[in-house]
């Protein structure tokens, strides 16, 4: 069982590294593809993929964030993560195609 973190943000990997997190494999982006039975990945995704890590039986926990407009589109250190409330919390998310 692999644990995976999908962010290419600096911050957020130093939030992670702070909080104790445990991280077999750091990436940019995710191949669904590569996601085993019992893995868990750690990310903000796009729905449809968070539906496929699901669905390949793998646990998807999202950076939750309480981000204000004038926050977004820009990139954020651990502070401001932790100032913005970061969290993990964890979906269960399914098509219904």
């Amino acid at each position: 069982m692999t644990t995976w973190f999908v962010t290419r943000h600096l911050g957020a990997v130093e939030w992670a590294r702070r909080k104790g997190l445990i991280v077999d494999r750091q990436i940019a982006h995710l191949d669904p593809e590569t996601i085993a039975p019992g893995d868990t990945v750690i990310g903000i995704l796009p729905v449809n993929l968070a539906a496929r890590v699901c669905k390949r039986g793998a646990r998807y926990l999202n950076l939750t964030l309480d981000l204000p407009a004038e926050a977004r589109g820009r990139e954020l250190s651990a502070d401001e993560l932790d100032a913005y409330g970061a969290r993990l919390e964890a979906f269960i998310v399914e098509s219904e195609a």
